[in-house]
């Protein structure tokens, strides 16, 4: 700013002197001029009463030097009878000067004429004499042009000498003009008092920060509520720009993909494989897509969409869904499907083949009562997979169909001991309760179940002979129910599955042991229902023990 003052003033200023300059010097020059014409017109009056008076002959008497004007005496036939400069009989004829010829026809005549060589400009007057002759008078003087040099010199040097003054000046004054304007402060603009002229621009920037900040305020507003929806979604988003930089990414998408993203990247920095680029080329391109994606052991659904300006696609917005349940679900659901039509497929087969036997009287009185009884077997156990399969579909749902109460798990173990006695005194299993009074909230059909299947699980399953305990206490984590047994055991590679449905440990995969293969599953289902922890221990030949630990009522 203080050069640009700078520049301007000394523009002006010289501008300014050369224009003067040459105005005063064109006035001067037009009176300076005008003046020679006066003199020229009464010093020519002065001559021609002489002459008329005296003669011709007083011209010779006339002593003329260098600066004087030049006279002329020319006869009516243009002849020059006289010249104050030179030879009046070598000159030529001037008849047709202008100044002459106006003098013979009007009494009087003026002229002027331009000499390129000498840079010289003349000014002629002449008169008519008594005898018909014309008397002129010429004054030399320079040429504006030519008088323009010396001035152009002078006025240089003076527009030098006035620049260093002006620029000094300018200095001084921009530097006293800027340093209050150096002083602003633009975030409390109307507390400044540099100049009042100024106070209009002052009360426009506090106008437009005040619109700024309200405009600010409400973006950091806007991407607070963005961040805090963004950041709270289970769903992974992203957002690209066209260039596939990503402009936002919450943390369940990193999460999801396990990436990092520290700035403004490539989206491929987060993903590299065909699924996921091909996915988010299709979207730049303006079309959406869908595709499956594998990370980690987790099933990711991803959904790319264009974001589009006037048909002209501006970035794109990536989803990413985590469908491992669904689709751990859709698979259960396929198994469970295969698994109960063979589970079914077994006991009506049976029951299919030795009814037609029956019907058809092939049977021998001896053989009839021992089919019947076969065929009734199998429908107990037809009747028991459909009971758990609907125990396991009412579990699924959340046990919705009944409230929770308080229940004294004590007693209710005590009677589930004392109803498996029956069954394992066959065997010589011998069952053990020993147990404190502690209450839980729980469905108690549900509870029934899942006692009734451990003491099943633990008979069928034992050695003859063996020993079944079961044990309610109290512990710091909650109430703990227990059933260990002297049984074959679990092989350790096969304990993570034995809650699966219709899963058997490969060695009570016999006949007689019977059962459905969902006892466990209703167990483990039963207990997330209630909110318990399955602890299993177990080991191949040496029993196994299982103990759940419900929260205690309060």
């Amino acid at each position: 700013m203080k050069r640009s003052i700078l520049i301007l003033a000394c523009s002006i200023t010289g501008f300014s002197i050369i224009i003067t300059a040459i105005l005063i010097h064109l006035a001067a020059y037009w009176n300076f001029s005008e003046r020679i014409k006066r003199e020229a017109v009464v010093e020519l009056g002065y001559l021609r009463e002489a002459v008329e008076l005296s003669g011709p002959e007083y011209l010779d008497s006339l002593r003329h030097g260098a600066t004087d004007p030049r006279v002329s005496l020319i006869a009516e036939d243009g002849s020059v009878l006289y010249d104050s400069t030179g030879k009046a009989a070598e000159m030529e004829n001037h008849a047709d000067r202008p100044e002459i010829k106006a003098a013979f026809a009007d009494g009087t005549g003026e002229g002027t004429r331009f000499s390129e060589t000498m840079r010289k400009q003349t000014y002629y007057y002449a008169v008519l004499l008594r005898d018909g002759s014309v008397l002129r008078i010429a004054c030399t003087t320079d040429s504006v042009f030519a008088s323009l040099g010396w001035m152009i010199l002078l006025t240089l040097g003076i527009v030098a000498a006035v620049f260093c003054a002006v620029a000094w000046m300018s200095s001084r004054a921009a530097q006293r003009i800027v340093e209050p304007l150096g002083r602003l402060n633009l975030d409390l603009p109307e507390e400044n008092a540099a100049y009042m002229e100024l106070s209009p621009l002052l009360s426009g920037i506090r106008r437009q920060n005040d619109r700024i900040a309200e405009q600010l305020a409400e973006m950091r507003k806007k991407q607070l509520e963005f961040s805090a929806i963004s950041e709270s979604m289970r769903e992974g988003l992203i957002v690209l720009d066209g260039e596939a930089r990503v402009v936002s990414c919450n943390r369940s998408a990193l999460n999801l993909l396990h990436a990092h993203f520290t700035g403004s990247e490539n989206v491929l920095t987060l993903r590299r494989d065909e699924p996921f680029r091909h996915a988010v080329d299709r979207a730049l391109d303006g079309v959406p897509s869908e595709t499956m994606l594998f990370a980690e052991g987790r099933h990711l659904q991803m959904i790319a969409n264009p974001i589009s300006d006037g048909g002209d696609t501006q970035g794109a917005v990536i989803m990413l869904l985590d469908v491992t349940e669904r689709e751990d679900r859709e698979k259960l659901r396929r198994e469970f499907s295969a698994n109960v039509s063979h589970e079914l497929k077994t006991p009506l087969t049976a029951i299919s083949g030795y009814a037609e036997i029956l019907s058809n009287g092939v049977a021998s009185g001896e053989d009839a009562p021992r089919f019947a009884r076969i065929i009734y077997a199998e429908a107990q156990r037809l009747i028991a997979l459909v009971n758990d399969i609907l125990m396991l579909s009412n579990l699924d749902e959340g046990g919705r169909e009944r409230a929770k109460e308080r229940i004294d798990l004590r007693g209710m173990a005590e009677e589930a001991a004392q109803r498996a006695g029956e069954d394992a005194g066959k065997r010589g299993i011998s069952v053990a309760f020993d147990g404190e009074s502690a209450e839980i909230l729980g469905i108690r059909r549900v509870l029934d179940e899942m006692l009734s299947n451990l003491l099943d699980n633990a008979i069928k399953y034992n050695v003859d002979d063996g020993r079944v305990e079961l044990s309610v206490k109290k512990t710091h984590e909650g109430v703990a129910l227990t059933v260990a047994d002297t049984g074959i055991g679990i092989p350790r590679e096969e304990q993570e599955r034995v809650f699966e449905r219709f899963y058997r440990a490969e060695k009570s995969r016999n006949k007689s042991a019977g059962g459905t293969g969902l006892g466990l599953s209703i167990v483990k289902h039963g207990a997330q229902l209630h909110g318990a922890k399955i602890d299993l221990q177990s080991e191949e030949k040496g029993g196994t023990r299982i103990t759940l630990t419900f929260p205690e009522a309060h």
